[in-house]
This record gives structure tokens, sequence and C-alpha cells, in this order.
């Protein structure tokens, strides 16, 4: 980040980091620009395929080195290796073997993983994943939800949470608790109105590190509350943890629902088990003469669901109440946990565990 002194402190101190050659990292060519926000500092270092070995040490001092100028901020290095295209033709160099992907790993206290998804944006994905996750408490679960929309999180505004989280002696993050969840996400660490410009290996590794350098304690079930779209976070995660499967949201219309279906393409190639669909936005309840208006349609979702060979979780409606709440950072289920709309992410959260008993103890 240009003229910010922290950013400035952390390139002088990568000047003291050797790399393999001689050289020193500071004028290294993979280092990617650092950013600052007000509780981290990030970068990148981007080698050639076959050297991640040789750089690790060259991480590890790099994250001491920033550390000891980063007044108090976490520390998040990726080491990331750009695999070049395989050669093909006579006489062309023999085609690269694919790598084999990243054995999957659980994390520490997290008993079942669950992603919500949209094929696009604006169709109450996070405003969902938030209050599934906190009907799914109401059932008795121990819950989290992890943003994972980095470039447009939403969590802290829709739990209502302040500050940037604690960060242990040891590196780790203190999870925030808001209505009895646990949540992470890199938006309480943002300036405000501060833009997440990262490259791909920036924002997986950022994952990786909320992901597993939060201390969760102990959960039955982690919402994961992933970004728009089929891109880098989405498989990163998929290629990183056992999901228990996923849960996507989509809006009754055709436009929303063309989007849906390659969400969840992207989930069967990547051989990860769908829980079902949600309509979101379902249909309008007039609040001074109670007639319905089905303003984006209506049974789309449960429609495709069928074609698709998918359960349908159920429909929630469009209400004021869901957005002057979330607004609020006050969602439905916690702030009118009897109200209708409420009881559609109820209705939501106990087919599932109809579904995939194995969610519960």
């Amino acid at each position: 980040m240009a003229d910010n002194p922290i950013a400035d402190a952390v390139r002088e101190a990568l000047a003291r980091v050797e790399i393999p050659g001689g050289e020193h990292l500071s004028g290294y060519a993979g280092l990617s620009d650092i950013i600052v926000t007000p509780s981290a500092v990030a970068f990148a270092i981007s080698v050639e395929p076959g050297m991640e070995g040789a750089f690790g040490p060259v991480r590890a001092a790099a994250t001491e080195a920033a550390e000891a100028v980063a007044e108090g901020r976490k520390i998040m290095v990726s080491l990331t290796a750009d695999r070049a295209p395989a050669s093909a033709g006579k006489g062309g160099a023999a085609p690269q073997q694919r790598q084999p992907p990243a054995q999957k790993s659980a994390v520490k206290g997290i008993r079942h993983i669950i992603a919500v998804a949209s094929g696009k944006g604006g169709v109450g994905k996070s405003t969902c994943a938030v209050n599934l996750a906190l009907a799914l408490q109401a059932e008795g679960l121990k819950v989290g939800v992890l943003d994972a929309d980095l470039y447009g999180p939403s969590v802290p505004k829709l739990l209502g949470l302040e500050g940037k989280p604690a960060v242990r002696d040891d590196g780790i993050f203190v999870a925030h608790e808001a209505y009895g969840l646990k949540a992470i996400s890199i938006g309480s660490m943002l300036e405000k109105d501060q833009a997440v410009v990262w490259r791909g290996p920036m924002a997986t590794s950022a994952l990786r590190q909320l992901l597993r350098e939060t201390d969760w304690g102990e959960l039955d079930v982690l919402i994961v509350d992933l970004p728009p779209g089929t891109g880098d976070i989405q498989i990163s995660l998929c290629q990183q943890v056992e999901l228990s499967g996923a849960v996507i949201v989509s809006t009754p219309q055709d436009l929303a629902l063309i989007d849906a279906k390659k969400a969840l393409d992207m989930f069967r190639r990547l051989q990860i088990r769908i829980f079902g669909l949600v309509e979101n936005m379902s249909y309008f309840i007039a609040p001074d003469t109670g007639n319905r208006y089905d303003i984006f349609g209506h049974g789309g979702a449960k429609t495709a669901a069928g074609e698709l060979g998918l359960e349908f979780l159920g429909e929630v409606p469009l209400h004021m109440s869901i957005r002057e709440q979330s607004d609020a950072g006050a969602p439905v289920v916690a702030s009118a946990p009897d109200g209708p709309e409420a009881k559609a992410f109820k209705a939501v959260a106990q087919k599932m565990l109809a579904d995939t008993p194995a969610l519960r103890r």
C-alpha cells in the first residue's frame, strides 16, 4: 500500500530477509504489494513451481521480520507457485504431470463445515447464512460463522460486530461472539470503506488463516458464507477441508437460477454434497392489505430443485423486517424468533437436520 508507514517499515524489514540465490526479499520480483489494515499486514511471495520447499524458511523469516515492525498487527504471508501450462506437440517439452491436490485436514474443534453459496450476488446469501446459523443454534447446536466473502464482507454488519478481533500471543485470532455465535470476518479488520484488493493467491491464503488460525472453541457446525460465483475462494475451501455439504441460495427468477446452477455444477465437480436449494425473496405480503405479491416470480427454485434431483429446503419471504433487522445488526432469528420470517429460516434448518441427523451429536 503506497504511502503507508507500516508498509514501508515492513518492506524495509524484508530487506534483511535473504532468499535462495543470496538476494533479499524486498527486491524480489515475486513479492506482492504489502497490504495494511488496522489489525493485519498481508503480502504474498510467488515462486517458481518446485521452489516452495526452498522458500519455506523465507516465509517464516519474513513473518518474523514483519511482526517486529507491524505494531501488533497479525501477519498473513502466503507462499504460492503458479504452475506453467503443459507443452504439447511433437518435439515439445514433456508435459508436466498434474500435481495431486493438497490433502484435506480437519479444523480443530469443528465437527461439520457447511458452505452457503450462490451463483450471483444480490440474492441475500449472507443474510441467509447468518440466519441459518442462528436457526441451527436454536436447535441446540454450537455454531460459528466464517465470512469467506473477502471482497464484500457482510457478517460484521449483519451481526453488529464492533472492533477488530483480538489476537493471542501465539498469533491466533479470538473469534467475535454475537447472539451465541462465534464469528470471524476480514471486514472487522478493515478501515471504513476500505476495499480488499487482493489477487487470488492472497485471498486464498487469507481464507486459510481465518479458518485455521482462529480459536473456534468446540463447534458442532461452522457456516461458511462464500462469495458469489465459482472462483478461487470456493475451490480453495473445497480442497482444504471435508465439507459436510453446501446450501445454495437463489431468488425465484430465471436469471438467478441460471447462476445458481453454475454453483451447483461446481460443487458436483468437486464432489461436495448439496443439502439443497433455498428460495430467498420468494414472495411479499403487503403489510397494509395482506395481499401476496410474487415480485420475482415464485417457485422457480423449487422447480429447479426437482429438475436437478435436489432437496428444496424452503421459501424465505421478502419482508421489510428482514432488511431492517439485518441493517441493524439484529438478524430476525435472534431478534424476532417467533415471527414468520424467523420460522422460515428455522424450517430450513429443521429440514437439514431431519435429512442429515449426523449434524447433531
